[in-house]
């Protein structure tokens, strides 16, 4: 095989230090790094985690690394995660002895929330601050700031243990302790979700896939946890911004005309969507969008119930399956994956462009793979087969098309039933092509199943922060997916986009098709890019 071929090569070169001793196959290598990633997940909360000495009780360090990088901090990001995958594996009955490090959580985060930081105090903006000191006082050095990404997810995390205490007949924590922290970030994101963000990367200023993502499915469960408390008004507001929300996601803004009475944005359908096959991570940036970004944002906005949505991007969308081919294809630059078929799991990082992080590498290149991102595509084809398992039906559209000939050569546009021979190759190929992916990191875990942030493009070696928090929990989320194990959904199934949208909770905006006419001299491969003005008269 293949693969055996390059574990092969792999050992040689490590054989000295045991990086290579874990085993390649996904079972297997679940069955022993998921009880040390767990551990080590644990080992970096304060108070009581060894690796994280000096934080609070509840806070996420990041990394322990304090130099080289120096990840010793909290991103709210990360922490709500993280948090996320805890409160996950306590609501499913997978580890009942979590509950006072979800309680430590929530305490931490209530403080943290009233923190004033460079982004503003908790009413002027800074909840948006993208991460703070580990003793929960502001980190007031420079960054990319603010990121609107944390409040929702941190709702998210908190809008899942309020619906599980609900559910176990505790509403009256709910509304006391939890509604006030929830209301605040979910106010937050209701206001503020149309201003430009830093990307999760920290590094592009604009509208970020993810974040958007994040930010429409954080305003709708909450809409429906405000309802459910008897929180009227909030509920009411949610929900309409989420509608906008969704607008956004669908409607990319070309032009804008304002008024005392309303604003109209002329667009092309899909903002985020490049009809090359793929999901445009950031509106800005100059980058060719292929990005992480995108199928993590399919990961966070799971719901099992909405199937093979394509307006909420769901992992078994076509859309979401054409961006993930042409994203893992995007890293044929590395190495590590030269010779390797694409149909077997290739090593990935955040984007092709990437340059983050200087590290050693043979062939002189700083930007290397992830264990996170690599794990991601595993994850969103285990959470496809999960929808298609459970509804019976794989459906090949000529925008997945791409996507599912690599794996089954010869297979055709139209709908498969799970009784047919077809849905069975399907679904068998598409299993072995995300095991695979799980068999490139089990390949690059060192012997004491330590994750850092990355691996080399080269060799495969470890580098960046060590004992990632954030890989920890992807491994974990990417076994439970494995399992066909799902959290709750949170209300994408059925959603329409509406015909006419806010971009402000004053501001009507109008989506209006419009034709361009382009005559241009094209690349093959480039993209095309139409910015005009308009001006609309009444």
């Amino acid at each position: 095989m293949r693969w055996s071929l390059v574990l092969a090569s792999a050992y040689l070169l490590f054989i000295d230090c045991g990086v290579w001793s874990q085993s390649t196959t996904a079972a297997s290598y679940f069955a022993t790094e998921s009880p040390i990633a767990k551990a080590n997940l644990l080992e970096n909360i304060g108070a009581n985690g060894s690796k994280s000495q000096g934080a609070k009780p509840g806070v996420v360090i990041a990394s322990p690394s304090t130099s080289n990088p120096d990840y010793l901090y909290t991103w709210t990001r990360d922490s709500a995660l993280v948090f996320k995958t805890i409160i996950d594996q306590f609501t499913l009955g997978q580890d009942t002895t979590l509950r006072p490090l979800i309680d430590s959580y929530v305490a931490a985060q209530t403080i943290i929330q009233q923190v004033s930081n460079p982004s503003g105090t908790v009413s002027t903006g800074g909840l948006g601050e993208p991460k703070f000191n580990i003793d929960e006082t502001a980190f007031t050095g420079s960054w990319g700031r603010p990121q609107r990404d944390g409040p929702a997810l941190r709702a998210t995390a908190l809008i899942t243990w309020a619906n599980y205490l609900i559910s176990s007949g505790n509403s009256s924590y709910v509304t006391s302790s939890l509604w006030p922290i929830l209301k605040l970030d979910l106010d937050y994101v209701a206001s503020d979700w149309n201003q430009t963000t830093f990307d999760l990367w920290e590094e592009i200023s604009s509208s970020s896939f993810f974040t958007t993502a994040v930010q429409h499915r954080a305003l709708r469960e909450g809409a429906s946890l405000a309802t459910t408390i008897g929180q009227s008004s909030s509920a009411s507001t949610y929900t309409t911004q989420a509608a906008n929300v969704l607008c956004f996601l669908q409607v990319r803004s070309r032009s804008l005309f304002y008024s005392k009475q309303h604003m109209l944005i002329f667009g092309v359908p899909q903002s985020y969507w490049n009809p090359s096959g793929y999901i445009t991570a950031n509106t800005g940036g100059g980058r060719s969008g292929k990005d992480a970004n995108t199928l993590l944002a399919s990961l966070h906005t799971f719901d099992p119930a909405a199937g093979c949505d394509a307006t909420t991007f769901q992992p078994c969308s076509d859309v979401a399956l054409s961006n993930l081919f042409t994203y893992v294809q995007s890293f044929s630059i590395y190495a590590l994956n030269s010779g390797v078929a694409s149909n077997q799991g290739w090593a990935t990082g955040r984007y092709p462009e990437d340059s983050y992080y200087g590290g050693n590498d043979l062939e002189g290149y700083y930007f290397q793979p992830w264990y996170l991102t690599t794990l991601a595509v595993a994850e969103q084809l285990y959470d496809a087969l999960i929808v298609w398992n459970a509804q019976g039906t794989i459906n090949v559209t000529s925008t997945s098309h791409a996507f599912f000939t690599n794996l089954v050569p010869g297979v055709a546009v139209g709908s498969y039933s799970s009784s047919s021979s077809t849905f069975s190759s399907l679904s068998s190929a598409v299993k072995a092509y995300a095991d695979s992916f799980v068999a490139v990191v089990a390949n690059y875990t060192p012997s004491n199943g330590s994750l850092s942030e990355q691996y080399s493009r080269s060799n495969g070696a470890p580098t960046s922060a060590a004992d990632l928090t954030w890989s920890y929990a992807s491994l974990l989320t990417a076994n439970n997916a494995r399992n066909g194990v799902a959290s709750a959904g949170w209300g994408a199934k059925g959603l329409t986009v509406p015909t006419t949208c806010q971009t402000t909770t004053t501001s009507t905006v109008a989506t209006v098709a419009v034709t361009f006419n382009v005559d241009a001299t094209t690349v093959w491969g480039g993209m095309l890019d139409v910015i005009s003005n308009y001006y609309v008269t009444e």
